[in-house]
Order: structure tokens, then C-alpha cells, then sequence
């Protein structure tokens, strides 16, 4: 048994050095100062920032070639009564549709995360969870449905206008709008009657559940009448995805 013993130790002994030597050199390389986990997360920032930037670059060749259509469109209407009439329609479309710039007095209501604590809620509730204290996709989206419910001609969300198609994606505490990420405040401005608009904001259900937060946790919500305010033209792409064929008499007006 003795024999057998010593045998079974000389086929261990030079694994467990082979393991021991890996564990010294992996700490010898961590006391150096290597910190895999800021490593991948400084990539993904950069590929974060890359992205961004790649995007603007695309935004302001699509302005570029959106232009350069638009021009060679009017050119051609010169040329061509019915383009000049196509052309006609569409200028008297684009304002309601938010394709050319609009001014007048409105509303801007700024929402923010609430400050990172760890105690309880201010009325002694609960100990708040992290999603407790940040601005979600539902609270913007309750902000922009109770303004175009109180009337407002036109809005935008930072410095995007907001379209019939434009839709408000959250990730995280991160706002996702055209394809450009923001970061909290997020701020949206609605040009209509200021009084209008603050009554729908008022009778929103949504809205005052998120106040319930403001109160318990300390989530931004700022209200703020503007007496004149711009909202740009939206220069973003339009992807048509559905359409239908009219039929002939659509076709002739009838």
C-alpha cells in the first residue's frame, strides 16, 4: 500500500505545481495593475462612440442628398406641370406632417433620474430599487400622449422633431430617438397653448403616477412655460413601409 501510495503522489505533485505556477502568474499579472473588466468596458464605450459618430456622419449625408433631391425635384417642376403639382401638395402637407420649421408659445417639460441614495423613501416606505429611480420609456411616452392630446401643433424631444413615425425606445436610463442616444434630462418641447397643454398634463393618469415618484424618490419634473420657442423641421429619414394602390377614381380627385 505504501508503494502504491507514493507512486499516486509522483503523478499529483507536478499537476498541482502546474496549477500553482498558473495561479502565481495570474497573480503576479493582476498585481500589475491588469483589470480586465475596465478593459472590455473602456471597448465598449469606444465602439459606443464610434457608433454615434458614424451615425451623425450618415445624418449629414442624408440632409445633403435630401437636399440635392428636393432641389432637382423643384427643377423639374419648372419643366413639368404635374411634378410642379405633386411638388404643391406636398409643401401643403409638410407643416402638419413636421417637415418644415414652426414658432409660437408653448410648453417645455423636462424629466430627470432621481438622485442615487440608499435609504428609504421620503415618506419612510420602502427601500427603492434601482428601476425606482430612473426615467422610463412609459414616462416619456405619457409626457408626449398628453401634449398632443392638449393640442400642441408640433414637438420635438431634445433636439429631434418629432414625426408620426418617431418612437421613444429607453435602454436602461439611456433614451434611444432616430437612431441618437441621449442621456437624462430628457427634455420635451411642445409649441400649442400653454394653458391646454399644462391641463392635459394634469388630467394624464400616467403622468401622475410618475409624480407619486417625484415625490417618494426625488424624480425631475419640471414644467416651463415658453413664450417663444422654435421647433426645427424634422430632417431625418422616412421609410415607407405599407402603402396601397389608389384606385382610379382617387387617382382623378373624385
Amino acid at each position: 500500500m505504501s508503494s502504491v501510495r507514493r507512486q499516486t503522489w509522483r503523478s499529483i505533485i507536478p499537476i498541482l505545481t502546474l496549477a500553482a505556477g498558473t495561479l502565481f502568474a495570474a497573480s503576479a499579472s493582476t498585481a500589475r495593475g491588469t483589470d480586465l473588466r475596465d478593459a472590455g468596458r473602456t471597448r465598449l464605450t469606444q465602439l459606443i462612440t464610434a457608433e454615434q459618430r458614424r451615425n451623425q456622419r450618415e445624418r449629414a449625408d442624408y440632409q445633403r442628398l435630401h437636399q440635392d433631391v428636393d432641389s432637382i425635384s423643384r427643377q423639374a417642376g419648372r419643366r413639368d406641370e404635374r411634378v410642379k403639382q405633386a411638388q404643391a401638395r406636398a409643401d401643403g402637407l409638410a407643416g402638419i406632417s413636421g417637415f418644415t420649421a414652426i414658432k409660437g408659445s408653448g410648453l417645455r417639460v423636462t424629466l430627470d433620474d432621481a438622485p442615487q441614495r440608499s435609504g428609504l423613501g421620503k415618506r419612510g416606505g420602502v427601500k427603492p430599487n434601482p428601476d425606482d429611480l430612473v426615467v422610463h420609456q412609459q414616462d416619456v411616452q405619457a409626457v408626449v400622449n398628453a401634449l398632443w392630446a392638449g393640442g400642441a401643433q408640433g414637438m420635438q424631444i431634445m433636439d429631434q422633431r418629432l414625426i408620426s413615425t418617431s418612437a421613444v425606445r429607453c435602454v436602461g436610463n439611456t433614451l434611444i430617438l432616430q437612431g441618437v442616444v441621449y442621456s437624462p434630462p430628457f427634455r420635451i418641447t411642445a409649441v400649442g397653448d400653454p394653458g391646454r397643454l399644462r391641463v392635459a398634463l394634469d388630467a394624464s393618469p400616467d403622468i401622475a403616477t410618475y409624480k407619486d415618484y417625484v415625490t417618494e424618490y426625488g424624480l425631475g419634473y419640471e414644467v416651463k412655460t415658453l413664450d417663444h420657442v422654435t421647433l426645427p423641421a424634422y430632417t431625418g429619414n422616412v421609410t415607407m413601409e405599407h402603402a396601397t394602390v389608389p384606385q382610379a377614381g382617387e387617382r382623378d380627385g373624385m
